[in-house]
């Protein structure tokens, strides 16, 4: 790394630590005051999208952990979206992960000490939350990492990312991976998608809601895997399957006390 690189990093990261520290403040006060609302205005969708192109204004997730009880649907949705997306099979501490399993208590720390056995033995599936006031994206001094105002989709623009890694340290979910070495050596070229980009060495990633099918009309590819053990939706439609769940279940999410307003939602 050249000296004007770390000098950049240095600066940049003193900026945004300042800047993240005092719109944290107001963030979470603004998510306390809106509650579950909060919404940004909806904006216009770009025109280049496909003519099957799914379309909401605030994707979100419900993920039945009820049906969560058989290790191979965890795996098969966590292969479904590993291998979609070219994620590299790297074990030990620099492992590359967009959705994984995890126990009860690894998963909600705020948790209720007597639940039934079988909740605390469960496995929940997670990944990015793609929060309504997201912590990552606050902290990003390149913007590499945005929330697209018009469906509220937390996305990464690996070209632009320096590899800081503030957001890894801003983002209360552990959801966000860096590439320590170059990812590509550790992809089967057999499994290879063709059609979905691999990264580089210096860079985070993480789940995106799979916006790249999406576009095509398809829905998210654990969700395609989960045989319907987790649903995807707009949650600003009152028709839409999510919308249907979380009138009908009890659910909850990761973390509501530091008001990021998580998208993604568990049936307990």
């Amino acid at each position: 790394m050249s000296k004007t690189r770390r000098d950049f990093l240095k600066l940049a990261g003193a900026c945004a630590c300042t800047v993240a520290a005092s719109q944290l403040v107001g963030a979470n006060a603004q998510a306390a005051d809106a509650g579950h609302g909060g919404h940004a205005p909806a904006v216009a969708q770009p025109a280049n999208q496909h003519d099957n192109a799914l379309h909401g204004t605030h994707w979100g997730m419900v993920i039945d952990t009820k049906r969560f009880t058989d290790p191979l649907l965890v795996q098969k949705c966590m292969d479904a979206c590993h291998l979609t997306h070219n994620v590299p099979k790297i074990d030990g501490p620099q492992e590359l992960k967009w959705i994984w399993a995890a126990s009860y208590l690894e998963t909600f720390t705020e948790h209720n000490h007597y639940l039934p056995e079988s909740v605390e033995q469960r496995s929940f599936m997670l990944l990015c939350n793609h929060c309504e006031n997201p912590p990552c994206v606050r902290v990003c001094p390149t913007k590499a990492t945005f929330k697209r105002a018009w469906d509220g989709i937390v996305q990464m623009d690996m070209h632009r990312c320096i590899g800081c890694r503030f957001c890894m340290a801003a983002c209360p979910y552990g959801a966000r991976s860096f590439n320590f070495n170059n990812p590509r050596p550790y992809l089967d070229e057999t499994k290879m998608n063709p059609d979905y980009p691999t990264r580089m060495r210096g860079v985070v990633e993480k789940c995106t809601f799979c916006v790249e099918r999406l576009a095509q009309g398809l829905m998210p590819a654990c969700v395609e895997a989960s045989d319907g053990a987790i649903l995807f939706g707009d949650l600003d439609d009152p028709h839409s399957s999510v919308r249907k769940a979380l009138a009908s279940k009890f659910t909850v999410r990761r973390k509501v006390s530091l008001g990021t307003e998580p998208s993604v939602y568990y049936i307990i």
